[in-house]
C-alpha cells in the first residue's frame, strides 16, 4: 500500500507552505521504473530493431526529460514537497520500504539526469555506430541512468543504498565495455573494488542511523537530528564520518579518487554521463540530502568534509596539468570540481555546492562529448597526436571553447556564478586558508584547460589520417549543452535573481545556511584574477613563447613533475602496500591454511568415513543385512516351490482340499468350544 508521508505533518511542520505536487508527484515513480522496463525491452527486442535498441533507450530518456522538466516548472512556480512509501517487509521493528521523494533537491537531480542523459544518448547513437556489443551498451547505459534515478528518488537510506550499488554495478559493465583488453577490464575492477571499500563505511553508517532512530526514512532521521534526539546525537559524529567515507568513494575524493581517471577506459558517452549526471555526483547528493544532519548534530564531521574537499580540488587539479590523454585531463578536472562541491557542503554552503553540481553537469558533459568528437575524428586520445583541429572541426572547437570558459569560471558563463558562490561562502565563514587554496585552484583549472585547448585545436596537426567534423547527431548535443553551459548559472545571481536557492531549498526539513545578498567583491576579484592568470600563463607557455610540443618542457620542474606524473605514488602505494601483500603473503598464508588445515581436515574426515564405510559394507551390509534379506528370499522361494505343487489345475482335487479344510476347522471349533 502506498503511504503519503505528508499525512504525518509533524515531520514537515517547519516547512514553508508548499504544494504536494498533485498527480505529477504521485506518478513520479514512472520515471524511475521506465528505464528498467526499457532495458528489458532492449535486451529482448533490441537486435531486431533498426537502431539496435537505441530508439527504445532514447525514447525512455525523452519521457524522463519531459516529466522532470514539468516537475521543475511546478517546483519553480509553487514549490513541491511530497514523499511516498510502499512497505515490502520488515526486520524486527524496522520497516523495509521503497518509494519516491519529490522535493526541490530530487527534482533538480531528476532534471539534470534527464537532460544530460537525453543529449548523451542521442550523441551515443552515432558515436557507438559499428562498435562491438552496441545493443548491450544501450541496455547498460539505460540501466545506469535508471539506477541513478533510484538513488536520487530514495525516501529511505535502504533504497538509496540499493541505487548506490546498482550505479556501481552498471559503471563496472560500462567501464569494462571493451573488456577484451586487460587494461579496460582492470579499470572496471579498480573502480568497482575502490567503491566497495568505501561502501563499507556507508553501510555501517546507514545501519547506525536506522537503529538509533528506528527507521530507514531519511525525513524522520533528519527530523530526529534537528530536534534533539539523544540516540542519534550519541552516534552522529561517527555515523557522519562513515557516510562521508561512502561519499568519498563515489565522488572520487582524495585519496579514493584513483579509480576515476582509469574509468576513461569506457566509451566516451559513458565518461560524459558518469562525470556529469550520474555516478560521481552521488556522493555530493548524499551529503546534500543529509545536510540538516551535517549542519546539526554531525557538525564536527563537516570539518573533515571540508578538509578532504579542499585537498581534492587542489591535488586533483594539479594532476590534470601533466596529462596527455585528453579524457584524463577532463577526468582529473572532474575530481577537482567535485572537490569544490564537497568543500562547499563542508563549509555549510548547501546552495553553492548544488549550484556547482548543476552548472558542472552541463559544461562537463559538453567537454567530454567535445573530447569524444575529437577522438572520433583522429582515432586517438592523446593530445600529442592532435593539434590544428579548430579549422577542420569548427563546431566542436567553438563548443569546446564555451565549455572551457565555463569551467574556468569566467563571466557571464555558468561556472563563474557557481564557483564564485563557493569562494564567497568560504570567505564569509572565515576559512581564509581554504579560500586561498580554492582561489588558486581556479588558476590551476584555467591553466590546464587552456593547455588542453591549445594542444588539441591550435598549431599543426600531429596525428595520422584526415580528421573531419562529426555528424549532426553528435554536434547537435554539443550545441544544446553549450547553451546550457552559458545560461545555467543565471538561475542564482546574488542581488539579481536567486531562484535556484529557493528551488533546492524546497524541502520538508528547512535548510539553514548563509545566502549572499550581493557579490563578494574580494571573492569575485580573487576568482576572476586567478582564472585570467591561468589562461594567460598557459597562453604564454604554449603559444607566445612556445608551442604544444615544447610548452611542457618549460614547466617540467623536478621532482614536482615526476610526483604528478606518478599520481603522488598513490597507485604504487595501494598496489605495493595493500594489494600485493594481500595477493602474496596474506593470500599465500590463507592458501596454506586452506591446503594444510582445512583441506587436510576434510581429506582425513573423508578417509575416516571411507574406512568406516568399508567396515559397514563388509560386516554389517554384506554379512548382516544382505544375509538376512537373501535368507528370506531363499526361504520364500523354497516355500513357494513346495506350494506350487498343489496347483494342479484339477477341480476335484481343489474341492477335496477345500472340504478337508472345512472339516478340520469344524473339528477345531467343536473341540475348543
Amino acid at each position: 500500500m502506498v503511504n503519503n508521508n505528508l499525512l504525518l505533518p509533524q515531520f514537515f511542520a517547519e516547512a514553508k507552505s508548499f504544494t504536494d505536487g498533485g498527480l505529477l508527484a504521485e506518478y513520479a515513480w514512472t520515471i524511475v521504473v521506465l528505464p528498467f522496463i526499457a532495458a528489458l525491452a532492449i535486451t529482448f527486442f533490441g537486435k531486431k530493431l533498426p537502431y539496435g535498441g537505441a530508439e527504445i533507450a532514447v525514447g525512455s530518456i525523452l519521457f524522463i526529460f519531459v516529466y522532470s522538466f514539468s516537475l521543475l516548472i511546478l517546483n519553480i512556480t509553487k514549490g513541491v514537497v511530497n514523499e511516498f512509501y510502499v512497505q515490502v517487509g520488515s526486520i524486527g521493528k524496522l520497516s523495509l520500504e521503497f518509494g519516491w521523494v519529490v522535493d526541490g533537491l530530487s527534482i533538480m537531480m531528476y532534471f539534470v539526469v534527464g537532460t544530460v542523459s537525453l543529449l548523451v544518448f542521442i550523441y551515443a547513437v552515432e558515436y557507438m555506430k559499428g562498435e562491438i556489443r552496441y545493443t548491450f551498451f544501450f541496455t547498460s547505459l539505460t540501466l545506469f541512468a535508471g539506477s541513478m534515478l533510484v538513488l536520487v528518488s530514495s525516501p529511505t537510506l535502504l533504497q538509496l543504498l540499493i541505487g548506490w550499488e546498482l550505479v556501481g554495478v552498471c559503471s563496472y559493465l560500462l567501464i569494462g565495455h571493451y573488456w577484451e583488453e586487460k587494461e579496460n577490464s582492470s579499470a572496471a575492477m579498480k573502480a568497482f573494488i575502490t567503491n566497495k571499500v568505501a561502501d563499507v563505511g556507508l553501510m555501517i553508517g546507514i545501519i547506525m542511523l536506522a537503529l538509533s532512530v528506528g527507521t530507514f526514512r531519511i525525513s524522520e532521521i533528519l527530523y530526529s537530528a534537528t530536534h534533539g534526539n539523544e540516540n542519534i546525537s550519541n552516534i552522529a559524529l561517527i555515523a557522519g564520518v562513515l557516510l562521508f567515507i561512502g561519499a568519498m568513494g563515489k565522488s572520487a575524493q582524495f585519496p579514493l579518487h584513483v579509480w576515476l581517471p582509469d574509468a576513461m577506459a569506457g566509451p566516451t558517452p559513458v565518461s560524459a554521463l558518469m562525470h556529469a549526471a550520474t555516478m560521481v555526483t552521488a556522493g555530493v547528493y548524499l551529503l546534500a540530502r543529509m545536510f540538516p544532519f551535517y549542519e546539526g548534530v554531525a557538525a564536527p564531521a563537516r570539518e573533515l568534509v571540508l578538509l578532504i574537499g579542499v585537498l581534492t580540488l587542489f591535488f586533483g587539479g594539479c594532476l590534470a596539468i601533466v596529462q596527455d590523454d585528453l579524457k584524463k585531463v577532463l577526468a582529473y578536472s572532474t575530481v577537482s570540481q567535485l572537490g569544490y562541491m564537497v568543500t562547499a557542503i563542508g563549509a555549510g554552503a548547501y546552495t553553492a555546492g548544488l549550484l556547482h553540481l548543476w552548472t558542472h553537469a552541463f559544461f562537463k558533459a559538453l567537454l567530454f562529448l567535445g573530447a569524444g568528437s575529437v577522438i572520433h575524428a583522429v582515432h586517438s586520445n592523446n593530445m600529442s597526436e592532435m593539434g590544428g583541429l579548430k579549422d577542420v572541426m569548427p563546431k566542436t572547437f567553438k563548443t569546446f571553447i564555451i565549455g572551457t570558459i565555463a569551467l574556468a569560471g569566467l563571466p557571464p558563463l555558468a561556472g563563474f556564478f557557481s564557483k564564485d558562490e563557493i569562494l564567497a561562502s568560504l570567505s564569509h565563514e572565515g576559512y581564509t586558508l581554504y579560500f586561498a587554496v580554492a582561489a588558486f585552484g581556479a588558476f590551476i583549472t584555467s591553466f590546464y584547460m587552456t593547455r588542453a585547448v591549445i594542444k588539441t585545436f591550435f598549431g599543426e596537426y600531429r596525428g595520422d589520417g584526415h580528421p573531419h567534423e562529426s555528424e549532426q547527431l553528435m554536434t547537435i548535443p554539443l550545441i544544446a549543452l553549450s547553451v546550457l553551459a552559458v545560461i545555467s548559472g543565471w538561475v542564482n545571481i546574488p542581488g539579481v535573481y536567486t531562484g535556484f536557492t529557493s528551488w533546492v531549498g524546497t524541502r520538508g526539513i528547512p535548510i539553514k545556511e548563509y545566502h549572499p545578498e550581493s557579490f563578494d567583491l574580494v571573492a569575485m576579484f580573487s576568482g576572476l584574477s586567478a582564472g585570467v592568470a591561468g589562461i594567460a600563463a598557459a597562453y604564454l607557455l604554449y603559444m607566445k613563447f612556445g608551442n604544444a610540443e615544447t610548452g611542457d618542457q618549460k614547466i617540467k620542474i623536478q621532482p614536482v613533475w615526476g610526483i604528478l606524473e606518478n599520481k603522488y605514488y598513490l597507485d604504487d602505494f595501494y598496489m605495493k602496500g595493500i594489494v600485493d601483500p594481500i595477493k602474496s603473503s596474506i593470500a599465500k598464508a590463507v592458501n596454506g591454511f586452506n591446503s594444510n588445515v582445512i583441506d587436510r581436515f576434510i581429506n582425513n574426515v573423508a578417509l575416516l568415513m571411507s574406512f568406516f564405510g568399508k567396515i559397514v559394507y563388509s560386516n554389517l551390509d554384506q554379512e548382516g543385512i544382505d544375509k538376512v534379506v537373501n535368507s528370506v528370499s531363499v526361504g520364500t522361494e523354497n516355500v513357494g516351490g513346495q506350494l506350487k505343487l498343489i496347483q494342479t489345475g484339477r477341480v476335484q482335487q481343489y474341492l477335496s482340499l477345500f472340504l478337508s479344510g472345512v472339516l478340520v476347522v469344524s473339528i477345531i471349533i467343536f473341540v475348543l468350544y
